[in-house]
């Protein structure tokens, strides 16, 4: 499973990237937005920093609109996906940049109906929203079983990204589910390493090794 990090910060970006862990980061408007940065120079700095797809998301909404920011965003970097919204003009734009060899997340994926059309569209990522359907009572964990019993069916080559992460065991159960991306927001992917247990057996390890006297050096 690949592991993308959720945020524009850059800084979290350039910590965390150094473990060698980040596949690729995923951003958007609120997210760019809460950076208080420049869109453009942001994914541009990010590109720079990581290899692996960087989504950056249009705001527009309507097809021409969709296209003309598309390209200004792809024309930033290769590694650059461009991130448009799960509609009627989202899956239409999505199969235009598709055509044109660039990469597409579809984002804001509620139903395995709506998925089956990304896949359709050419969509390189599918971005199911998994904590937001828990939030309302609905099952993500399910979203995404459908998704890849239709995929799996079908030959879709289309990865799923389990996205709305809420927990580290989100993370766990999409794995355990097959999904191909989660995207993290970087208080849990540092929370995924934490464990008391761990802190406990590191801490009995070092004050049994300093009672020999030794030194490894």
């Amino acid at each position: 499973m690949q592991l993308f990090i959720d945020t524009a910060e850059i800084d979290e970006i350039k910590s965390l990237n150094i473990t060698g862990l980040i596949d690729g980061v995923t951003t958007n408007p609120s997210l760019i937005a809460k950076s208080g940065r420049n869109i453009i120079s942001t994914i541009e700095e990010i590109c720079n920093e990581v290899s692996g797809p960087v989504s950056a998301e249009v705001t527009a909404t309507d097809f021409d609109s969709i296209l003309l920011e598309g390209k200004k965003l792809s024309s930033i970097a290769q590694n650059v996906a461009i991130k448009v919204p799960l509609t009627f003009d989202g899956l239409r734009a999505c199969r235009t940049f598709s055509d044109d060899g660039i990469m597409v997340n579809v984002t804001l994926c509620f139903s395995a109906a709506q998925a089956l059309l990304a896949a359709k569209a050419g969509a390189t990522f599918i971005s199911p929203f998994i904590g937001r359907l828990d939030d309302i009572g609905a099952d993500g964990m399910n979203l995404i079983s459908e998704i890849y019993e239709i995929y799996d069916v079908h030959g879709f080559e289309t990865k799923v990204l389990a996205a709305s992460i809420r927990s580290v065991q989100d993370i766990v159960d999409s794995a355990k589910l097959g999904a191909d991306i989660a995207t993290v927001p970087p208080k849990f992917l540092k929370a995924m390493y934490n464990h008391p247990l761990t802190d406990k057996g590191l801490s009995d390890f070092l004050t049994d090794w300093e009672k020999t006297g030794q030194s490894i050096l």
